[in-house]
């Protein structure tokens, strides 16, 4: 886990009936900072048994090559994936949901960007055995502004809100794999028996920048017009690049 708490100070603001939460990264903890997102970082481009496995049959330097071979090389998709593994992390540590996988594992391509709704959080009721969504939207920039949070609400605007049926078709077949029956059925049962009730969908906009989040933000929540919850998470980093370049790095070196 990437316990942000022992690197950053967090604030919280209501916003009507939403809330806003903003996480500054403590300059003196930076490497603090860097140290644990290095060691949460391979798990979501490779299972701990996929590495363990290969660990016990090709020896560290062997484990280390494939894991370095999965990481993206360059800057901007390094940010754009370190934002969802931030937005991850937070969901399964601070939200009360859970990210029931780790969807960086599946990328077409290590350069690639992965397509469809970033993160989705879910609570299974275990009375009546439906779902409870979390759409996510994450966004990574070292100078956010209010136009990809413009866009951020792009994807959280689509089919109505809801979690797209594709993304909870890929889930379910993830889950499948790991013999998750219980939530496989769930999902299968949202999507084909009962369907997505608004009232049980939230939205998160999360953010990670080397700017601050928060007026942006509050706004951004302010003008969302529907019925649906909100909550906007800002991760703020000072050297929000080289932060980031740092935390690869120590991934790099870990593994070697």
């Amino acid at each position: 886990m990437v316990q942000f708490n022992d690197w950053c100070d967090s604030a919280d603001t209501p916003v009507g009936n939403h809330h806003v939460r903003v996480m500054r990264g403590r300059v003196a903890d930076a490497a603090t900072g860097v140290q644990l997102s290095a060691a949460a970082v391979p798990v979501h481009y490779a299972a701990e048994e996929r590495i363990a496995h290969a660990l016990a049959r090709l020896g560290k330097a062997g484990a280390a090559q494939l894991i370095t071979g999965l990481l993206p090389q360059t800057p901007q998709i390094r940010s754009g994936d370190l934002g969802e593994i931030y937005a991850t992390e937070w969901i399964n540590a601070h939200s009360g949901y859970q990210a029931p996988i780790k969807r960086l594992r599946w990328k077409d391509h290590r350069n690639m960007a992965m397509r469809g709704d970033d993160v989705i959080g879910m609570i299974l009721d275990p009375a009546s055995q439906r779902l409870r969504f979390l759409k996510t939207e994450a966004k990574s920039r070292i100078d956010l502004r209010a136009q990809t949070l413009t866009e951020a609400r792009a994807g959280l605007d689509k089919d109505e809100g809801r979690p797209s049926a594709h993304a909870l078709s890929f889930i379910a077949a993830r889950l499948l794999g790991l013999a998750d029956l219980p939530l496989v059925d769930a999902i299968d049962d949202a999507l084909v028996r009962h369907g997505i009730p608004l009232d049980s969908v939230q939205h998160l906009l999360f953010t990670f920048s080397g700017n601050a989040p928060q007026a942006l933000l509050t706004k951004s929540l302010q003008a969302y017009p529907g019925p649906i919850s909100q909550w906007g998470v800002g991760l703020h980093v000072d050297g929000h690049a080289a932060f980031i370049g740092a935390v690869y790095d120590r991934v790099i070196a870990d593994a070697n």
